[in-house]
């Protein structure tokens, strides 16, 4: 496992029924010369289950090569006019068909979180994902994240739960932790949610993580896209491409 990554997290809102045209276009589409223009990989593309959050959107995770790959992917696109990379303007404003705006973030990995390709070739793969916010008052974030280490993955993978996702948010207070976890299936996600009730372990969890000054807790549900690493254990390509012209 590596330390050298940061990433991008977000949260795209989706004109009208658009969702699925916008997760390939992010897939297949985009992350095919992400991966050689900005050695960027797909951490993974996936719907916001519109039962548990806002709807319709989606999720995109994104894995730079470090704060200083960041770095460089930014300078690249804030160029020409309208601050954005002359030579994706065709790909902007296709985009702009399927997307209303967003919420974006930066993260940072705790050192024991492996890179998608570990995870990937571990075999980890997951069609639900479970997604949580945490913020705290008192700890640190990085602290929550160990807390999650120690207790929280233990006790969730016996639902068939794996921690895929360990993150800090960076450009603001310390106080901000996001979770991913990998589903194999919706039964494993009922047996988790219902844990939360009356499970020993996951209840040790939580209590350590309100006795940590966590304050404010949320998880969602995502749905693996067709393309999404972790659902075909590979890294989108041009191959992919549908009624795509370059």
């Amino acid at each position: 496992m590596t330390n050298d990554r940061a990433y991008i997290h977000e949260f795209i809102d989706i004109r009208g029924v658009h969702r699925g045209d916008y997760m390939h276009h992010m897939t297949a589409n985009w992350s095919p010369n992400a991966q050689e223009d900005r050695q960027q990989l797909c951490f993974g593309v996936w719907a916001v289950l519109g039962s548990t959050g806002h709807w319709p959107q989606v999720c995109n995770i994104w894995e730079e090569p470090g704060l200083d790959g960041l770095a460089r992917s930014f300078g690249d696109e804030t160029v020409g006019r309208d601050l954005q990379d002359p030579k994706l303007a065709k790909w902007w404003e296709r985009a702009s068909e399927f997307r209303r705006g967003g919420f974006d973030r930066v993260l940072l990995p705790a050192p024991w979180m492996p890179t998608v390709t570990e995870s990937i070739d571990a075999g980890v793969r997951g069609a639900v994902f479970a997604h949580e916010i945490m913020r705290t008052a008192g700890a640190t974030a990085a602290d929550v994240l160990e807390l999650a280490r120690r207790l929280a993955a233990p006790a969730y993978q016996r639902f068939g739960w794996q921690l895929v996702g360990a993150w800090t948010t960076a450009m603001r207070d310390d106080d901000e932790a996001v979770l991913l976890w990998a589903l194999p299936d919706w039964a494993a996600w009922a047996a988790g949610e219902s844990a939360q009730r009356d499970d020993p372990a996951v209840s040790a969890w939580r209590q350590a993580a309100r006795a940590s000054s966590v304050h404010d807790w949320q998880r969602i549900v995502l749905v693996s896209a067709p393309l999404c690493p972790f659902l075909t254990g590979r890294q989108p390509t041009r191959d992919d491409r549908v009624g795509w012209e370059e």
